[in-house]
C-alpha cells in the first residue's frame, strides 16, 4: 500500500456571489486572490440576468438578457487560464449554453463549491490542430 501521507488533499472552497457581480470576472478574481494553480467547479446554483455566452464554433459570445436559472456549470479553472461552460434556462424551461465569457451578472445569487487541486498546475498552450489554447496538466515542480 503506498505512503500518501506526503499527499496533499483536494480543497474544497466555497463561494456566494451577490446581486450585480460577473459570474466570470468573480471566479477569476478568486482564483487570483488564492493564487490557485489547479481548481474545478463541483457544482454551482444560482441565477442571472443576463447571460454573455460564446456558442459552439463561434468567434464572439452573445448576450442574452432576462432572468436565468442557472443549470450547470463546469469547467476547469487556474490563475494560467480558465475554461468554462455554463447552461442557463429562461422562465420557460429553453435552455442555451456555451462557453461562460465576462459579461454574465448574478441577479440573486450563486453558490459555487470549487475543488482546488494543491499538487497540480493547470496550464494552457497553443494546440495547432484548431488553433486554441488547451489544457496541460503538469505536477507541482515540474
Amino acid at each position: 500500500m503506498p505512503d500518501k501521507s506526503d499527499k496533499k488533499d483536494m480543497k474544497v472552497e466555497t463561494i456566494r456571489l451577490k446581486p450585480g457581480e460577473d459570474l466570470y470576472v468573480a471566479l477569476q478574481d478568486f482564483v487570483a486572490r488564492e493564487k490557485i494553480e489547479a481548481a474545478f467547479i463541483i457544482t454551482c446554483v444560482g441565477s442571472l440576468t443576463g447571460a454573455n455566452i460564446r456558442y459552439a464554433n463561434q468567434g464572439t459570445p452573445t448576450l442574452i438578457s432576462g432572468h436565468f436559472e442557472i443549470l450547470s456549470l463546469v469547467g476547469t479553472l487556474s490563475i494560467n487560464g480558465t475554461h468554462l461552460h455554463i447552461t442557463v434556462a429562461d422562465g420557460e424551461g429553453n435552455c442555451k449554453g456555451g462557453h461562460l465569457t465576462k459579461g454574465s451578472t448574478i441577479y440573486t445569487t450563486a453558490e459555487i463549491v470549487l475543488g482546488v487541486l494543491p499538487e497540480i498546475r493547470y496550464l494552457r498552450e497553443l494546440d495547432s490542430t484548431y488553433g486554441y489554447k488547451e489544457l496541460v496538466v503538469k505536477k507541482l515542480g515540474e
